[in-house]
């Protein structure tokens, strides 16, 4: 469904992700996991446009995503940090984005009441919480029924009520079918949701596979304790494939 090929990034000198094969599979959650600056949000972003490869490419349905809006048509994204123009209501900014994807107008009440905020629809979202701007920008990247999902971080600055909402509003768009790709520091949460986790460390992957895959390769029992010994293990290598 979206996989990358032998993708790089580097700013000047500084390598920001290197020689990375990895694919989520159709209907498939994958985490990706690491320390600040391992390379996790450049890889989200290249999948929709926001960073252009140094070397490689990112396929979705092997189209390559540089070839235009197109090729990323069918990718909803929540990035790290959700803002919004002053003044303006969490129904009208879901109403905004409704209109650039060519989204039916049906889909922002549905999508309100699914992101918890239907009550919150006519308030002005300069007065949100961090975590109702994030569960409102959840609600854009849905727009759409999109095929690939894409969520950095998608509790931050989420309350325990938001976050199990979030939590369990990711595992339903999971079994619906839709391929997930999460970035996360929760390792609860990713425990809960990902089919597989890789792991990522200096802007590559050290380990990859289900989390009864790596607990073997680790000899550890729960994430937290796999993460401890397999996030600073071995040093990392290129062209790890995660498929």
């Amino acid at each position: 469904m979206i996989r990358y090929e032998g993708f790089a990034k580097s700013y000047g000198r500084v390598l920001a992700v290197g020689g990375l094969d990895l694919e989520a599979r159709a209907g498939e959650t994958l985490a990706l996991i690491g320390p600040n600056g391992s390379g996790k949000s450049t890889t989200l972003k290249a999948a929709v446009g926001l960073v252009r490869p140094t070397q490689g490419r990112v396929l979705v349905d092997g189209v390559d995503v540089m070839r235009g809006p197109e090729a990323r048509a069918g990718l909803g994204y929540l990035p790290q940090r959700v803002s919004f123009p002053e003044g303006v209501t969490a129904r009208a900014a879901m109403h905004f984005y409704a209109r650039l994807r060519g989204t039916s107008p049906d889909d922002v009440e549905r999508l309100l009441e699914r992101v918890g905020l239907a009550d919150a629809a006519g308030r002005v979202t300069d007065g949100f919480s961090g975590g109702m701007r994030h569960r409102l920008g959840l609600g854009i990247a849905l727009l759409g029924r999109p095929r690939v999902l894409l969520l950095d971080e998608p509790s931050a600055a989420l309350d325990p009520t938001g976050a199990l909402l979030v939590r369990d509003l990711i595992g339903e768009i999971g079994a619906e079918g839709t391929t997930v790709l999460l970035c996360s520091h929760d390792l609860a949460e990713v425990s809960a949701l990902a089919d597989r986790v890789a792991i990522f460390a200096s802007g590559r992957v050290s380990a990859w596979g289900t989390i009864a895959e790596l607990e073997a390769r680790a000899g550890a029992r729960g994430l937290e304790a796999v993460y401890r010994r397999l996030a600073e293990g071995p040093a990392p290598v290129s062209g790890v494939r995660a498929a």
